[in-house]
């Protein structure tokens, strides 16, 4: 007698209703998974980390061309509001890159530009022969972690374009016959305490002046060239406007950005105070004579009605 054959193709699979057996398929995946069991398996910590920290620096390199960088303060130009000098760690502040795409940069901000190529730079940097050196500087500067480059400078705007910027009266700046109010302003010892006077100057549209808030101290619009602007920058060259101090600790917080304009007081242009003061006293002194011959002129009108009399 012929025996029927079992549907059953497996040796270690017993009879069993047709719903309940695996599909050829899900036998793959079985043996297939037992197979490249290795290739499945996580990769060590160790060998994640490299890969961590590439991609962690490109994003840094990203975020900080597109939407805020991170500057260090190789110099006291800036003084005491952002804290920087040779030799020391200086300030390290966020920049934030986005802002002027939106609103056009006012008196006050605190600004990284690029210098115009009229410009000196006011750090000097070290260049190595050593192409590893020379490397992770240049990573260092594009991180916020290392000087940066020398043409990039950070100043507080003082005047726009159209506005006529000059200096000084009772020792105040003054933009469009009114003197600044620059609580910002910090005197170095020794280098005393009366700004440098300079002759007005209109700041052409599409530039700004820049002075440091180390007003003795700064190499900024006063003594740069510019191209036939009188060292005034244009807004393009402008990479972003300070935010914050993020490092060191100690140094945490917002960066001022006080408008000098707000509180500008109205005076008078083009002389010294004693020649202000010039006008009053030639009046008092004027004033004098002017009593005498009223008294002496009463005095005889008198004695000309009492004769008559």
């Amino acid at each position: 007698m012929v025996e029927p054959v079992s549907q059953n193709t497996s040796e270690d699979e017993p009879d069993r209703p047709e719903e309940e057996r695996p599909t050829r398929a899900s036998r793959r995946g079985r043996s297939g998974s037992k197979k490249f069991g290795k290739v499945n398996k996580k990769r060590s910590f160790w060998k994640e980390l490299p890969i961590l920290i590439v991609v962690a620096l490109v994003l840094t390199i990203l975020i900080q061309q597109f939407l805020a960088k991170v500057y260090m303060i190789p110099s006291g130009s800036m003084e005491t509001t952002l804290h920087g000098c040779s030799g020391c760690t200086g300030d390290r502040i966020l920049v934030d890159r986005i802002t002027y795409d939106f609103t056009d940069p006012g008196p006050g901000d605190v600004v990284v530009f690029k210098g115009p190529p009229a410009w000196a730079g006011e750090i000097e940097t070290p260049e190595s022969s050593n192409i590893f050196v020379s490397g992770f500087r240049a990573l260092g500067s594009l991180i916020g972690f290392a000087p940066p480059d020398e043409r990039d400078f950070v100043k507080r705007i003082i005047a726009v374009g159209g506005q006529t910027v000059q200096c000084c009266d009772d020792n105040r700046v003054v933009v469009d016959g009114k003197a600044l109010d620059e609580p910002y302003i910090h005197w170095e010892e020794g280098t005393g305490a009366t700004q440098k006077t300079f002759d007005p100057i209109k700041v052409p549209a599409g530039y700004v002046y820049v002075m440091g808030d180390n007003r003795n101290n700064s190499s900024d619009s006063r003594f740069q060239g510019g191209g036939g602007v009188n060292g005034a920058v244009p807004v393009d060259n402008i990479i972003g406007k300070a935010r914050v101090i993020v490092l060191p600790p100690g140094r945490w917080g917002g960066v001022s950005d006080h408008n000098p304009q707000a509180n500008a007081q109205p005076l008078a242009l083009g002389a010294p105070a004693w020649q202000q003061g010039l006008p009053l006293g030639v009046g008092v002194a004027a004033a004098w004579p002017v009593v005498f011959l009223g008294r002496r002129m009463s005095s005889g009108v008198r004695k000309a009605v009492d004769r008559r009399r």
